[in-house]
């Protein structure tokens, strides 16, 4: 693949090699480094002038650094003639602050959205946003990859008795993500309606749906201090579920996640590495990780051969 330079920040390094790796390239040379004073400093490494750049950086760890840095990248690049910045962000940062839920509050999405532009991306890669009309936040194209395909290949492979389960939306707002799945495997749903006093706190949860007697898996598209599915979990063990499963694409998994992971009855929490998961998998046995970066890689490859991407939307790369 020639004229394409494929940079990695540090939020996530081991993905980026992955990505690399699948692509048959070498990482390209850059240096990220902050002064005393914690600006952030970036040095590319190589030459772009005139080539396809692709800058991978997702949204976690010390989020409003990554960022930063990813749009330092950006602008690095672009005013050093690269002919096209790709950035690739498999977690969008402040994807969950989309829209006005009360007085006064930010719609901080958008403005993460201006920024992105603004430093000189051409494009986006990113993959299940928590609502999709992020995309439309922007005026540059968006390619929303979902995990979807991933997870439907882990279900069928790791769960025997996948034909006799119910799906179950810890929330209603992922209920389209969670009919889409059922349909796919050709089983139940359910849907899980809580009542929120104040953010990351649920007060009482309802369970609309039969679960009895049957393999619950719990589909999310995040999960951050884990309250929700773990309280969804009990809530389903109660209705007489045999087995509770979690699977998300992302895993933040901040605050007392891990704690309150290691306390509840899940037979596993599945998750993708859109987020680096190394060291919540030592402290926490029951992580399990998918990897998402040959859907990445895949969609990098295409994009710089002007190739559709849409293959990715239902299939898993071989």
């Amino acid at each position: 693949m020639p004229n394409i330079k494929i940079f990695s920040g540090s939020s996530h390094p081991d993905l980026s090699q992955k990505i690399t790796e699948r692509l048959g390239l070498e990482l390209s040379k850059v240096v990220t480094k902050k002064f005393s004073n914690q600006e952030t400093c970036v040095e590319i490494g190589e030459s772009v002038r005139g080539e396809d750049v692709y800058i991978v950086q997702s949204g976690c760890g010390e989020i409003n650094d990554s960022l930063m840095e990813l749009l330092i990248m950006i602008n690095a690049c672009k005013i050093a003639s690269a002919s096209r910045v790709t950035a690739v962000i498999p977690c969008f940062p402040y994807a969950r602050q989309d829209k006005k839920d009360k007085s006064r509050a930010p719609i901080s999405a958008k403005l993460i959205a201006n920024m992105l532009s603004i430093a000189g991306a051409d494009h986006i890669i990113t993959m299940d946003l928590h609502a999709s009309q992020i995309q439309g936040f922007f005026d540059i194209p968006v390619d929303n990859l979902y995990a979807e395909p991933a997870v439907l290949k882990w279900i069928r492979e790791n769960i025997s008795e996948w034909r006799d389960c119910t799906i179950v939306s810890p929330d209603a707002g992922g209920a389209k993500r969670v009919t889409s799945i059922a349909d796919h495997l050709n089983v139940d749903f359910a849907l899980i309606h809580k009542e929120r006093k104040k953010a990351n706190e649920v007060d009482r949860m309802v369970l609309v749906g039969d679960v009895k007697d049957r393999v619950a898996i719990l589909v999310d598209d995040m999960a951050d201090t884990c309250g929700t599915i773990c309280h969804a979990a009990d809530k389903l063990l109660s209705a007489g579920a045999t087995r509770v499963y979690a699977i998300l694409t992302h895993g933040i998994f901040s605050g007392p996640a891990i704690a309150r992971i290691n306390g509840a009855c899940f037979e596993a929490v599945v998750v993708t590495n859109t987020i680096p998961q190394e060291d919540k998998m030592k402290h926490c046995p029951k992580i399990q990780v998918i990897d998402i970066s040959m859907i990445l890689a895949e969609a990098i490859r295409r994009t710089h051969n002007g190739e559709s991407v849409s293959y990715l939307f239902s299939h898993v790369p071989l």
